[in-house]
This record gives C-alpha cells, structure tokens and sequence, in this order.
C-alpha cells in the first residue's frame, strides 16, 4: 500500500492533520504515518490531547525544535533527511506555514518526494512575517495544491502554478472546528478553567452568548513593538470600559507587556494560553474577538462571531470580504470604533465560505487516492 507522511511541527498543526487523518481512515486506500518534528514541545499533548482530536499518537517524534528560525529549521531537515532515507515515503504532505513545512518540503523535493501543501496560495504580502517566507518557498516547490479560499488559487495561477495541480478544497481547520463544536456539546464545560468569567458576564443563559470579548496578540509585529503594544493596548483598555474582556496571554506577549510597563486596568482578565477545547468553549460566545491571530479570523467566520483583526494585512481575505472579520490595524481609534459597532449591535456577521462544511480532508484524500493510489 503507497503510504504518505503527513508533517506537524506544533500544536495547531495536529488541529489541521487530524481531519485528515480521520479520512484516511475512512478511505482504507492509503497508509499513513504522523510525523511530529518537534518544532513546538507541548508537554500537554499527551494521549487525551490525541483522542480529543480523533487520531493516534505520531508515530515518529524528531525532538527538533529550539533556537532561532535557521537553527530549528537546519535540525527538522537534518532529522527529517534521515528519516526519509531510512524509510521513504511515497509522498509527503505538510500544511500551514510554520518552519516544519518549509523544512519538510525541501527535504522531500531534493529527495525526488512529491510534495502535497495544505492551505496553499495564502499570501499577506508582508515579507516581515516568517510565515509568508515559508509559504512562498513551499509553494515554489510542492507538487499538490491544496488551496481553502478563492484569494489562494488566484496567487498560485499568477505565480505560474499548474491548473491541473491546484485544488479548491475548503478548509481542515473548519472541518477539525465543526468537529470539535460537535464534542464540546457532550462536554461538562464547568470543569474549564474560565468558565466562572464566562458565567459572570452571559447575558442570554438560553443561547449561552455572552457580553464579553476575547482578546488573543502574539505577532511579533506587534507584541515585540512597544510603541504598537502600547497602542493597542490604550484600545483595549478604552473598550474594557464598555465590555469586559478576556485575554488569554501568550508567554511572549506577556513578557513584553511586562518589559514595556504597560498596565491593562481592571477590566481585562488575564489568563494563562488556554487547551484548544475551553478556547472554543470560551471564544464561540463572545460578542467579539479582538485578535492578530490567522487561524482565529477563519475559525470566528465559520461561527459568525464578530472579530477584529489588529494587523495591517490578512493572507486570509475571504474572512474580510465575506465572513465576519473586520482589519482594524494598530490605530487605537479605528479598533474602538469597530468595537463599538459591535456593541450597537452593527458588528459584522457575514457568511461562511463556499466549501467550509466539513468535508475538505475528505476531498484532499480523494484527490491523493488518485494520484498515489491510482484511484478513478
């Protein structure tokens, strides 16, 4: 049987495999092994974090993360070069945009590898950011495109990509989100650590919404700026007057918010990085999101809660153009605007995409059957 390594390299990455892997499953036509380089250790993922998600424990762990951006990624491809020529693949498919899939990708095409990108053709324009570094090198040399959003094909096509090559899919991420949603709702959501703010500020104990906003920055275009932070966090703390906030704080935001000796005032709860289950639980509620996250303005447009994007720029347009996220940038005055367009009840709903249902990793194996397993 052809068999396919499917790379992860950190947490969100296993969130994006996962519905793949259940298809695969279901598809019996192709083996499979999980791959985890080890680029982000998470010492909760554990057995219950891979149940949650529906798919075995990796099957390989390479222990390869650490250091700056050319030294985690030299010792994933010096790991994942032997591991391939001790046990070769017959394809290799990563997905997002993080230094595993860049590192991964040239290991395999220099090795003669087919090369399959999930969540191809995603471009900001900003070539600040690691992340579109990683994507425009992945997809220069990936054979397989598989692509979750108009703005994505289009840049592919202009880049010179091969129709026949390109493939519309929808989402993983979506599907992995609906999944999720589904078991969230057999889950005694008391235990979760935030649920006692949760509770104190719902408004509808029908419907569960809540009268609050989440708050999530981790760009280093903005936490690692002091000028910006501050900025955005003069923003933040003008809404909290009006709605209370939430803000679960990654360690590099927080330590800069330190080092800044910027003061976020009494109506923004501070929390620690959150498991993907009580985010969701906590999240799905909100009255608004206020984030610079990618994978969060997808994940707020497939449930229409409103967000706010503090970034310049967004490789995720579909998001804008129909779901319910607004790009707001750093400007203190145009984030508390959108706020409070929220809070008159003008916060922008839009629609889910075409082709995020659920059903993207079942269309991406279909298409892998056919050409690795010579399915019709």
């Amino acid at each position: 049987m052809k068999y396919i390594y499917l790379v992860a390299g950190a947490r969100p990455n296993f969130m994006k495999i996962a519905p793949i892997v259940r298809a695969m499953r279901a598809h019996g036509g192709l083996g499979f092994k999980i791959i985890h380089t080890g680029q982000h250790y998470d010492r909760d993922m554990n057995e219950v974090f891979f149940e949650e998600l529906g798919i075995p424990e990796p099957d390989v762990f390479m222990a390869a993360g650490g250091g700056s951006h050319s030294q985690q990624t030299a010792r994933i491809m010096v790991a994942f070069e032997e591991l391939c020529q001790t046990d070769r693949p017959d394809a290799v498919l990563v997905v997002g945009d993080v230094n595993s899939t860049l590192a991964c990708a040239i290991v395999a095409k220099k090795l003669s590898i087919p090369v399959a990108h999930v969540e191809a053709g995603l471009r900001s324009g900003d070539m600040t950011m690691p992340e579109e570094i990683n994507r425009l090198v992945t997809d220069s040399i990936s054979d397989l495109f598989f692509v979750t959003e108009p703005s994505g094909v289009a840049h592919l096509k202009r880049e010179g990509k091969d129709d026949s090559a390109i493939h519309y899919v929808g989402h993983v991420m979506i599907d992995n989100l609906l999944y999720q949603v589904e078991k969230l709702a057999g889950i005694d959501t008391a235990l979760f650590g935030t649920n006692c703010f949760k509770a104190a500020n719902r408004v509808n104990s029908k419907s569960g919404s809540g009268r609050y906003g989440v708050v999530t920055l981790h760009r280093p275009g903005n936490v690692d700026s002091a000028e910006i932070m501050r900025r955005v966090g003069r923003a933040l703390t003008e809404i909290a007057t009006e709605l209370p906030l939430i803000f679960p704080v990654h360690p590099r935001t927080r330590n800069n918010l330190e080092k800044f000796g910027i003061d976020l005032g009494p109506n923004i709860t501070l929390v620690g990085p959150q498991a993907y289950m009580p985010f969701l639980n906590l999240w799905k509620d909100a009255a608004v999101v206020l984030t610079d996250s990618g994978g969060l303005q997808e994940e707020t447009t497939a449930l229409g809660v409103p967000c706010i994007t503090i970034r310049e720029n967004t490789e995720r347009p579909v998001t804008v153009d129909e779901g319910s996220n607004v790009l707001a940038g750093t400007e203190p005055a145009r984030i508390i605007a959108e706020a409070r367009k929220v809070l008159r009840g003008e916060g922008k709903q839009g629609c889910r995409p075409h082709l995020w249902d659920g059903k993207a990793a079942e269309r991406i194996v279909k298409i892998l059957a056919m050409e690795f397993a010579g399915d019709s």
